[in-house]
C-alpha cells in the first residue's frame, strides 16, 4: 500500500513539474515577445550593408569562408505565409577574390510549401521574433545559464530534423542568439548558429542592429541593420526564371547517362560530371561530387559500364564541399581518395565528425579512411592507360586545385577553371580562372584536344580545347 501511495506522489511530483516548467517557458518567452513588440508583427523587412559568405568555398582548408560584399542587403519576412524574399546590391566584384563560390542573385525568394527543407525554413524560425513564435507553438522548455558572466533563460524545442533550437534570451528579453544543428554531406552534424547584438527601437519593435550567422563555426552572414520596417506590406511572389530560389517541389533527380570517350574510358554525365578509366585490376574514377546520391549514381554507373571491378581510387579535384561532399560514399565503396596534401588533415579531422541527424552509408559501413596524397603532380598507370594528376599553380580559385590528363586520349578533367558557356559559340568574358588554366596548359606542355568540365554544359556537346582559346582570346 505504501509503495503505490509513494509511487502516485512521484507521478504527481513530476507532473507539476513538468506543468510548472512548461508555464515557465511560456512566461519566459511571452516576456521576451512583449519586450520585443513581437505579439502583433505579422511581416517584418530589415535592411543594411553586410557580407555574405561563400560555405564550403575556402581557398585553404580551415580557412574562412570567402566573402562578397553588398552595399545593401534587405530581407522581407512573412511569418504567416510563412516566406521570405531578400534582395540585395551587390558591390563591385573583387576580381582577386581567392575561393570558389558564385556571386548569390540580386534577388532570392523561399515560399514554404510541404517539401521545403528544414535549413531553408531556419531563415525564419532563426530570426529574433521568429523564434519566439516557433518556441510558443512547440513544447519549449526552459533552463537557467550563466555565460561569459551574463545570466540568460536557454528556451529550447527541437526542430524537424529532430535536433534542438535553443534561444538564448538575456535579462533585457531580447534574443541574444539562436543555435541548432543541421546535417552537411562533409562535416555531418553541422552547428548553425545567429548571435544578435545592439537591439534599438525601431518604430516599437526592438530588433538587432548587428546580426552575425555562423555555419561550422565562420561567418556565412554579417549584417549592419540600419533600417526596419514592421508589419509593412510583404508580397512574396513566387520566383519567375532565374535569379530565385523557390523552395523545392517535385520531380527527381536526372537520369544518369554516360558516354565512351576511348577504349576503356567513360564520362557518367549530367553535371558534376565525373570520369571512369577502366584498369587492369580496378576502376579509377575522377570526381566524387555533391552529395551521397550523386556519389551513389557515379558508383553504380562505373560498375555498369566496366563490370565485375571494384572502384580503387577516387581523385578528388579540389577541397571544395560542391566537389567533395560524395567522397564519404567512395569511402564506403572502399576506395582510397586521391587528393592535395593540404586537404588530407582536414579530411581526417571532418570525416570523423558524427553523421547522427542524417546517418550516410560511411556512418554504416564504418570504413577506415584511405587518402593517398600529392603535391604538384602523379602519376596513376597500369602500363596501358595513364592519368597524370597536376597541381594547377597561382589558382585563384583553390590553393590544391588538381586537373587529370590522359595524354594517350588528349583528354583534360578539371573542375572551375573552366565553365563553358551553355552554348557552343555563346558570347563568354573570360575570367582570372580561365587565363591560369591555359598559363599552367602552356607551362606543362600538355597536349588537350578534349576537355571534361565537371560543370558539364547542359547540352552535353563536346567541349574542346579551342573553345577555351576562343574564349580567352589566345591559342595553346
Amino acid at each position: 500500500m505504501f509503495k503505490k501511495c509513494f509511487a502516485g506522489v512521484v507521478v504527481l511530483v513530476l507532473s507539476l513539474s513538468w506543468t510548472a516548467a512548461a508555464q515557465d517557458a511560456a512566461t519566459v518567452i511571452s516576456n521576451a515577445s512583449k519586450a520585443m513588440g513581437a505579439d502583433n508583427l505579422k511581416t517584418i523587412q530589415y535592411s543594411g550593408p553586410g557580407s555574405e559568405f561563400s560555405f564550403g568555398q575556402a581557398f585553404v582548408p580551415g580557412q574562412p569562408w570567402p566573402v562578397f560584399r553588398n552595399k545593401t542587403y534587405t530581407r522581407t519576412v512573412d511569418f504567416e505565409a510563412p516566406a521570405y524574399r531578400i534582395d540585395r546590391v551587390p558591390e563591385p566584384p573583387d576580381l582577386q577574390r581567392r575561393g570558389g563560390g558564385l556571386a548569390p542573385a540580386q534577388t532570392q525568394t523561399v515560399i514554404f510549401n510541404a517539401n521545403t527543407p528544414w535549413p531553408q525554413q531556419l531563415q525564419i524560425w532563426m530570426t529574433p521574433s521568429g523564434f519566439l513564435k516557433t518556441a510558443a507553438s512547440s513544447n519549449a522548455t526552459v533552463k537557467p545559464q550563466t555565460m561569459g558572466g551574463k545570466k540568460y533563460q536557454v528556451v529550447t524545442f527541437t526542430g524537424k530534423n529532430n535536433a534542438k533550437v535553443n534561444g538564448y534570451i538575456n535579462e533585457q528579453n531580447t534574443v541574444e542568439k539562436v543555435e541548432t544543428w543541421i546535417d552537411d554531406p562533409m562535416l555531418g552534424d553541422t552547428l548553425l548558429e545567429v548571435s544578435y547584438s545592439d537591439y534599438k527601437d525601431f518604430g516599437g519593435v526592438k530588433f538587432p542592429a548587428k546580426i552575425v550567422q555562423k555555419q561550422a563555426g565562420l561567418p556565412i552572414l554579417d549584417l549592419t541593420v540600419t533600417d526596419v520596417k514592421a508589419n509593412a506590406g510583404a508580397t512574396i511572389q513566387p520566383p519567375q526564371g532565374r535569379g530565385g530560389a523557390g523552395a523545392p517541389g517535385g520531380g527527381g533527380p536526372p537520369a544518369v547517362s554516360s558516354q565512351k570517350l576511348a577504349d576503356g574510358v567513360y564520362l557518367i554525365l549530367p553535371a558534376y560530371a565525373a570520369l571512369a578509366v577502366d584498369f587492369k585490376d580496378y576502376i579509377v574514377v575522377i570526381e566524387g561530387p555533391q552529395s551521397e546520391a550523386r556519389a551513389t549514381a557515379i558508383i553504380d554507373e562505373a560498375k555498369k559500364v566496366i563490370p565485375n571491378k571494384a572502384i580503387k581510387y577516387v581523385i578528388n579535384t579540389h577541397g571544395h564541399f560542391d566537389h567533395s561532399s560524395g567522397l564519404r560514399t567512395f569511402i564506403a565503396e572502399g576506395a582510397t581518395i586521391i587528393t592535395h596534401q593540404q586537404n588530407k588533415a582536414y579530411y581526417e579531422k571532418i570525416f570523423s565528425q558524427p553523421h547522427a541527424l542524417n546517418p550516410d552509408k560511411e556512418t554504416e559501413a564504418k570504413k577506415k579512411l584511405s587518402i593517398e596524397t600529392m603535391t604538384d603532380k602523379k602519376v596513376l598507370t597500369d602500363g596501358n592507360h595513364v592519368i597524370e594528376l597536376h597541381r594547377l599553380q597561382n589558382s585563384l580559385h583553390n590553393d590544391g586545385l588538381i586537373v587529370a590528363y590522359l595524354p594517350k586520349e588528349k583528354i583534360l578533367v578539371e573542375a572551375d577553371a573552366f565553365n563553358p558557356p551553355a552554348q557552343a559559340n555563346a558570347p563568354a568574358t573570360p575570367n582570372p580562372n580561365n587565363f591560369n588554366l591555359v598559363e599552367n596548359l602552356n607551362r606543362l606542355k600538355l597536349d588537350v584536344e578534349t576537355i571534361i568540365p565537371i560543370h558539364y554544359p547542359a547540352d552535353g556537346r563536346k567541349v574542346t580545347i579551342a573553345e577555351l582559346t576562343r574564349i580567352v582570346g589566345r591559342s595553346n
